[in-house]
């Protein structure tokens, strides 16, 4: 029975990491199609087009920090609530980090038409960004109420 305690532990660690790079990658792909036709359509702002198309990649990060988070509680007692921070926080940044690139690619073609409204064509993916770090805050807090490693 232990060794599905120690699998659950472990994928609830790596979940975070596995599942917000690809959401990451997805977002990125998304936004970073738009950024490149966008390229073709007009003679300046590539630096906006760009900028929008990498901002998906900040999922990872997160996940990152709560994988790191997650592995100073690796011990059996813990392993389902390393799994279902893991797991759950992990599903959470990849679904946004996804919709955040769907919407960044919306935004760039957008601003490719009307340059002028790029500040308001961004606020819906910052908003996205925002629920990612809610997940992200809340998967730390949740983290520090199990015990840690000893």
């Amino acid at each position: 029975m232990s060794e599905f305690f120690e699998l659950l532990a472990w994928v609830g660690i790596f979940a975070p990491v596995a599942l917000g790079a690809i959401g990451s990658v997805l977002g990125c792909s998304y936004a970073g199609q738009a950024a490149v036709g966008a390229l073709l359509d007009t003679d300046s702002g590539y630096g906006r087009y760009i900028g929008l198309s990498v901002l998906p990649s900040t999922f990872v990060i997160y996940g990152i920090v709560l994988m790191f988070s997650l592995q100073n509680v690796a011990i059996a007692e813990e392993a389902p609530g390393l799994f279902a921070i893991g797991v759950l926080s992990g599903i959470s940044l990849l679904y946004a980090a996804s919709w955040q690139g769907r919407l960044a690619a919306s935004a760039i073609n957008t601003i490719k038409e009307k340059p002028s409204v790029f500040g308001l064509s961004i606020t819906p993916v910052a908003i996205v960004e925002g629920f990612g770090v809610f997940v992200f805050i809340f998967a730390l807090v949740l983290i520090g109420s199990l015990s840690p490693a000893s």
